[in-house]
Formats: C-alpha cells, sequence, structure tokens
C-alpha cells in the first residue's frame, strides 16, 4: 500500500463520524493494488467483512473474484472498497446520513489511488459517485465519463454481486457487464502523471545568421 494510502487508513480505523461506530467490530477500509487502474466500489460491509476488516470476503466476494477470474483478473489487480466503511446493523440500507459522514473517506481513496475505472456495484454507489439518482436497473453497463477524487475517470455501474445470489438469472448479466471491463481499461484515460517541477532551462547559443541567397527570397 502507498504510504499516503497507508497513512490515511490509519487514520480512518478509529473513526466516530456517525453512530455506526458503536456498533461495528472494526473499520473495513478497503483492499488490494494501491496502484489499480480499476476501483470497485460497492455498498457496506458484512457480517464477515466487519468479522476480518476486509471488504468482500463472504459470498457476494466470492462471486466477485469469480467474475474477475473470468475476465483474466484477481483481487490482487484491482482496489475493492464501499460507500461505508462499517457494517450497518443487521446488513440494512446505509442510511442518508451514514453515506454523508463516511463519503469523503472514499473520495479520498479515489484520489490517492487514481484508477482509470471505477465500477460501482449497485445502487448506493452508483447512486454517490455519478451524483444522479437514477437506479443501477437503467445505468448497468453503460460507462460514463466523471471527475471523481480531482481526476476524470470512467465510471461503469455494474449489479451488486448479492443480486445473484438471490437471482440466479442476474448472473448471465453481470458476465456479460464484467466482459466489458479490459476494453474499458484499454480506452480509458491513462493514469495521470505526478506533477513534475520543471528544473532550469539550459541557456541555448543563438543560432548563427546565414544569409539566404537572393533567388530563395524570391528576388529574381
Amino acid at each position: 500500500m502507498s504510504d499516503l494510502l497507508a497513512d490515511y487508513r490509519d487514520e480512518t480505523l478509529g473513526c466516530t463520524r456517525c453512530p455506526l461506530a458503536a456498533t461495528r467490530t472494526q473499520v473495513v477500509f478497503g483492499a488490494g493494488d494501491p496502484n489499480a487502474d480499476l476501483i470497485f466500489v460497492g455498498e457496506a460491509p458484512g457480517f464477515h467483512e466487519d468479522k476480518q476488516g476486509l471488504p468482500f470476503v463472504g459470498q457476494a466476494g466470492q462471486l466477485l473474484e469469480k467474475l474477475l477470474n473470468g475476465i483474466g483478473l484477481s483481487r490482487t489487480d484491482v482496489y475493492i472498497a464501499n460507500v461505508l466503511k462499517c457494517r450497518p446493523p443487521g446488513n440494512r440500507d446505509p442510511q442518508p446520513d451514514e453515506i454523508e459522514a463516511c463519503e469523503s473517506h472514499l473520495f479520498r481513496q479515489i484520489e490517492l489511488i487514481r484508477p482509470a475505472l471505477v465500477a460501482t456495484l449497485g445502487n448506493f454507489a452508483t447512486k454517490l459517485l455519478s451524483g444522479r439518482p437514477t437506479g443501477i436497473t437503467r445505468v448497468h453497463g453503460t460507462p460514463q465519463r466523471v471527475t471523481l477524487g480531482g481526476n476524470e475517470v470512467t465510471l461503469y455501474p455494474l449489479y451488486h454481486p448479492a443480486a445473484a445470489l438471490y437471482t440466479r438469472s442476474m448472473l448471465s448479466v453481470l458476465e456479460a457487464d464484467f466482459a466489458r471491463i479490459p476494453e474499458l481499461l484499454g480506452t480509458a484515460n491513462p493514469r495521470p502523471e505526478p506533477l513534475r517541477v520543471p528544473g532550469p532551462v539550459p541557456a541555448r547559443e543563438p543560432a548563427p545568421l546565414v544569409e539566404e541567397p537572393a533567388v530563395q527570397l524570391g528576388l529574381f
């Protein structure tokens, strides 16, 4: 993990911005390649994530890993995070005040990792990062350009893998949408280069004056 991302993770481990701090086992910051070109953003930690401190380690996480393997990727190639860093009691939906309290953590992660592609998993991540109220049913599989963490990225809404655990027909939709990820990674804007302060420009000797033949000047 990059030093800046690791430092920020350490800062969040004691977060008390919302009441979820009183019911969580631990903060689930995120995991994966800190220099990833692709970030997946889910909803919130569940029971297993809360116990292990890692995102997507339950059944939905196992399916996510299979979907990644199907396009030649693994968890170590990407970064995985959630809108909320703490588990809501009973795995209930995130509340608006919880999202508001926690969203800056996610935006800071995106700013530090600087991915080319951000894949949102489900309604909550899609609505937050797109800035639009349109539900996942209408926008899944449709990439869009947005600015996140100060950089322009491709946002790619996907159904949450948990949906396929309850509705098996959803699996084929997820597989079809995942199949486009390699293409999107290939066409997304490359990772912005870090800013470099230019050094002094060496002085140049003035070019010698060469007198052109008159014929070239169009005088004859």
